[in-house]
């Protein structure tokens, strides 16, 4: 499973993916934050069939077509520089993104269970976001240095290659047996009672609130550093390098975190800290121009705003059932589909309005749902 997340996150196209839209693609930002919606809106319409296909059919069967589906969006992406092709491009991403999402931690946490260390979830989880992390930092310099040689283009058809590579290796995983309460549901009661155990969960939906508005917020800086750097006059083959650096940044967080919130003194003060450091960046962000300056707060930034989710998967995941693992975690990911699409379209003005005052707007409207946040600290079970 960590050889199956390192090759499907070797993003070459990372470092430099609003160049590629912006300047190979030839549309303008606001339309690139377009397609991200539609991307979104995809990923509503797919993510609870695709887990309930998971929870049904299988993990190992669904993490086989979403690693095939993301090989092709990538052949899509660079056919032609064309927004309805890019558009197709984008439901293919989120088909393979909806395939992969929450079946492939679930997975790993049946696992951990049969082994009878479901206790060591937040580790493993952990661990299992840092190769990912350690891919985008290893690809996302040689993408930029691609993209400065060969052409834009060619940083994102390259990443086919192991994309399919991760194809290969989900052909050799063994999958832990589900553990079900009804052998004889079926698909459809399965996607209704994921969303009815959602429903009537109140202590999930408080930790979903919490997860998917400030992880929806402190993912637009992966959308606007990149334009931010180019108002500063830094060069594109410099971009996979910084994007590796704020990479590096997760990693040390992300191994740390048990070692963070005893630092702060509980885990729901750090969920706090982990989200004010980020508001508070997001609007210096809006009013510094010198680069090391900018370049220490894209740091602090990715570092706390960006490894969140690893602790809300664990957290997630003590709430849950076996049987309903993938279909609820799909559920909780549709949810953070439905609030991207709605804020994309309006950052995309936002940005071409004024990208300083945009910073400054998404740094603010996180502290406040820091504020507004209802997490116990008896709803963060390790």
């Amino acid at each position: 499973m960590y050889a199956l997340r390192f090759f499907l996150s070797l993003h070459f196209i990372g470092g430099v993916l609003v160049p590629f839209f912006l300047d190979w693609g030839g549309i303008r930002y606001s339309q690139i934050m377009l397609l991200q919606s539609f991307f979104v809106i995809s990923i509503f319409i797919l993510e609870v069939p695709t887990g309930a296909i998971a929870d049904s059919f299988g993990r190992k069967t669904s993490l086989l077509f979403g690693a095939l589906s993301l090989s092709a969006a990538t052949a899509v992406y660079a056919s032609y520089p064309s927004i309805f092709v890019f558009a197709i491009g984008e439901f293919l991403w989120a088909l393979g993104g909806a395939l992969l999402s929450g079946a492939a931690e679930a997975f790993v946490y049946d696992t951990l269970r049969e082994m009878g260390e479901e206790h060591r979830s937040k580790f493993i989880f952990g661990r299992f976001g840092s190769v990912e992390l350690a891919a985008i930092m290893v690809s996302s310099p040689i993408g930029s240095i691609i993209a400065s040689v060969l052409g834009l283009r060619f940083a994102m058809l390259a990443m086919s290659i192991p994309f399919f590579i991760a194809f290969l290796i989900t052909l050799t995983l063994d999958e832990p047996p589900i553990h079900r309460k009804d052998q004889s549901s079926n698909y459809f009661s399965m996607v209704k009672d994921g969303i009815q155990y959602f429903r009537h969960h109140r202590i999930l939906q408080i930790l979903a609130f919490d997860a998917v508005s400030i992880g929806s917020l402190s993912f637009f800086i992966i959308w606007t550093y990149q334009p931010l750097l180019q108002s500063l006059g830094v060069a594109i083959i410099f971009f996979g390098f910084i994007n590796a650096a704020m990479t590096g940044a997760q990693i040390l967080v992300m191994n740390n975190l048990e070692r963070l919130e005893r630092l702060v003194g509980s885990k729901r003060r750090y969920l706090a800290v982990s989200s004010i450091i980020p508001g508070i960046g997001f609007v210096a962000l809006g009013v510094i121009a010198w680069v090391p300056g900018v370049i220490s707060l894209l740091l602090i930034i990715c570092a706390f705003g960006l490894t969140r989710y690893v602790l809300f998967q664990s957290y997630f995941n003590k709430h849950i059932e076996s049987h309903n693992r993938a279909t609820v975690i799909s559920t909780i990911s549709m949810l953070n589909s439905i609030v991207q699409a709605v804020i994309y379209p309006v950052v995309g003005v936002l940005v071409e309005w004024s990208l300083p005052r945009t910073l400054i707007i998404i740094g603010v409207a996180m502290i406040i749902c820091t504020l507004i946040s209802r997490i116990q600290e008896e709803y963060l079970i390790d």
